[in-house]
This record gives structure tokens, C-alpha cells and sequence, in this order.
């Protein structure tokens, strides 16, 4: 079976059930309603309306802190369904007919990576407009320049979309890997919720710390958008110097392709039942 077919059939396979959909739903729940709080309490604070005597938030780069949302705290939606993408067919075992049509495996993961990066720029198109509409009308209401006419803004909503890109092949390489769709799914949910985060804010207090954290993949991705809730609230958290947006970029693409690899090598050529 020629890759192109296979693609069909992976795309068939992804869309002919309702989990995406369903994931779908939640993402732009999640984000629109996250970047809509964080959209009131910050433009009202920019604005001066908030009442007591806070300091005002600058409205300097506050509308791209916004928009980010849908990396900064969506993330994990991109990575599941690639997850997901892989550890159901092990869970079903639905791999052991297409293995059976196809015997050269490989070819069947490249078809899962080509479909995933699709899955993730509708994903990304997705968060970017959970995030962008309920944050923009926020930052209009109250007088706060909402950024959409910069060049620099479109450039963001383009790197989101590659993040959630990247993410989906992240999540198809920990799938690829660990087999048990349980195990993966509270992995990551353990090390996108739990881990990384905790890690990430002790960079703040640890000297030297913020050199080894900003590695991580959630700041990578952070680091790829050039905009983040999370550096936003925790500055001293890149006391190390946050990286370049391609080299975030990279190191991102690095954990997906790693991920990927070791798990054709180590799980993907293993009988399925």
C-alpha cells in the first residue's frame, strides 16, 4: 500500500469517530473561557478600571500574552490527540489488519505524522481563534490596542499553529512508545500539568536552574510562540535568557522526532496482540 493511501486511511480513521471533535470542543472551551478571565482581569487593569490601588498592567505586548493562551495553557489538547492517534489502535488493536495490509510499518507511522500535522494546524487554527476573538473584543472594550493590524501578530498566530503541529507529533511519538493508552495519557497529563510547570516556576528562586528548564518542551514551545501567560506571570523564571523562537522551534521539532524514532525502534516493530 502506497503512502498516499495509507494517509487516506489514517485520515478515515481520525475522522470517522468523535473523539476529535469532542477534543475540539473542549480546546476552544478551555482556551476561550481561560483567555477571556485572564482578557478582563488584564485589559481592565491596563486600562486602570480595576478598583483598589494595583499597579496598572502595561499595554505594551499585553494583547500577544493574551493570544497565546491557546499554546500557554492548550497545549496539552494537540498532544493527547496525538497520543491518542496511536495508543487507540493499540488499545483496539485496529493496527493488526492495517499491519497485516501494509507489512513495512514504517510507512504507517510516516502516514500518522502526515495526518497529525494536519490534525494540528486545524487544532491551532482553532485555539488561535478561541483565544484571539474573546481577548481582542476585551482589549477593544476597554481602550487597549488589540495588535491585529501588526504584521508581528500575524507571525504569532503562525508559530501557534506550528506549535500545535509540533505538539500532535510529540504526542504521536509518546503513543509510539509507551503502548498502554492509560499510562501514556496520565504521563503526560502528570508532566504537562505537574512537572513541568513546578520545574519551570522553581527556576524563578534556583540560580542556574532556568538553564536547564528553558530546555523543556512546554518552554520550547513558549519560546517558538515568542509570547507566553506563564513568562508573563513567573519573569523570573527566564533569569537564564529565554530562547530564540526557531531555536524553541527546534528543540521542539528535536523531542517529536526523538519520540517518534525510539518508539518505532522500541515498541512500533513489536507484535501487536
Amino acid at each position: 500500500m502506497s503512502v498516499s493511501a495509507l494517509v487516506r486511511s489514517e485520515t478515515t480513521k481520525q475522522f470517522s469517530t468523535s473523539l476529535w471533535w469532542i477534543l475540539a470542543i473542549v480546546l476552544v472551551a478551555y482556551v476561550g473561557f481561560t483567555a477571556a478571565i485572564l482578557g478582563f482581569v488584564f485589559a481592565a487593569s491596563s486600562s486602570g478600571s480595576l478598583p483598589g490601588n494595583a499597579p496598572a498592567i502595561p499595554a505594551d505586548g499585553l494583547a500577544s500574552v493574551l493570544y497565546s493562551t491557546a499554546t500557554s495553557v492548550g497545549y496539552v489538547f494537540p498532544l493527547l490527540i496525538g497520543t491518542l492517534m496511536v495508543t487507540t489502535e493499540f488499545r483496539h488493536k485496529t493496527l493488526t489488519p492495517t499491519f497485516l495490509a501494509t507489512p513495512r510499518r514504517g510507512s504507517v507511522l510516516v502516514a500518522k505524522v502526515i495526518v497529525g500535522i494536519g490534525v494540528g494546524v486545524l487544532f491551532g487554527a482553532l485555539g488561535v481563534l478561541a483565544s484571539v476573538v474573546p481577548a481582542a473584543g476585551l482589549l477593544a472594550a476597554y481602550g487597549v490596542p488589540t495588535e491585529l493590524g501588526s504584521a508581528a501578530t500575524w507571525a504569532l498566530f503562525g508559530r501557534m499553529i506550528i506549535a500545535f503541529a509540533l505538539w500532535v507529533l510529540v504526542g504521536i511519538g509518546v503513543g509510539a512508545l509507551v503502548r498502554n493508552q492509560v499510562g501514556a495519557i496520565v504521563g503526560v497529563l502528570v508532566f504537562t500539568q505537574f512537572l513541568e510547570p513546578v520545574g519551570r516556576a522553581a527556576a524563578a528562586f534556583v540560580e542556574g536552574l532556568s538553564d536547564v528548564t528553558r530546555f523543556l518542551p512546554g518552554a520550547a514551545s513558549d519560546a517558538l510562540v515568542g509570547a507566553s501567560v506563564f513568562t508573563a506571570a513567573t519573569p523570573g523564571a527566564a533569569g537564564g535568557g529565554t530562547l530564540e523562537w526557531w531555536v524553541g522551534g527546534l528543540v521542539l521539532l528535536g523531542y517529536a522526532v526523538v519520540l517518534v524514532v525510539l518508539g518505532h525502534l522500541v515498541s512500533w516493530r513489536r507484535d501487536v496482540t
